[in-house]
């Protein structure tokens, strides 16, 4: 895989930016590949007027990952008619619903998450990026990140995550792919 320079992939995505001045990037991959490292420096190398969004807030449990993709289409949908998004959260911590939350639409909308490159959301994602990296790394991280909260989870959402990448074809239809064990300079 090249190595990619950050201000090669702000071009190419600013290159995507819309008519009317808006880009949405999706910044997808299985968990610990490096998505959200990535987000926001792709964020800013972009523009100044950004907003990230956590495709992790529209989980809505460890079962509902294939769900994703269609809960982001609605907040994107939102925030590409230039309204506000609601949307519910998911805690975690207590496995359940959390707060509600709110995003307001700027020019450049980073979406970055498992599922963010989903099929059902297509229609809105301007530039897609992949980033991945070998499962032991990928897990190494997620549960240093997560901790065992995570590891009694890995094996059912890494294989809603196989089902989904398989079904949607994130990987394939990505306009950069990324090794997320090589810094992106």
């Amino acid at each position: 895989m090249p190595i990619y320079q950050l201000s090669d992939i702000a071009a190419d995505a600013n290159a995507r930016r819309r008519p009317d001045g808006t880009l949405v990037i999706a910044i997808d991959g299985p968990s610990g590949s490096g998505k959200s490292r990535l987000a926001r420096r792709i964020a800013r190398a972009v523009g100044d007027d950004f907003t990230v969004l956590h495709a992790d807030d529209l989980v809505a449990g460890w079962d509902s990952l294939l769900e994703v993709p269609h809960r982001l289409a609605g907040v994107l949908a939102e925030l590409r008619a230039g309204r506000t998004a609601s949307y519910d959260t998911w805690d975690w911590a207590a496995d359940r619903v959390g707060p509600p939350a709110q995003l307001e639409p700027t020019p450049t909308i980073v979406v970055e998450g498992c599922g963010s490159g989903g099929l059902a959301c297509a229609q809105y994602v301007d530039f897609l990026v992949w980033v991945d990296a070998p499962p032991g790394v990928r897990r190494e991280r997620a549960i240093a990140r997560d901790g065992d909260t995570y590891a009694a989870h890995w094996e059912r959402w890494a294989a809603q995550e196989r089902e989904l990448y398989a079904r949607d074809r994130v990987r394939e239809r990505a306009d950069v792919v990324i090794d997320g064990r090589r810094p992106v300079r």
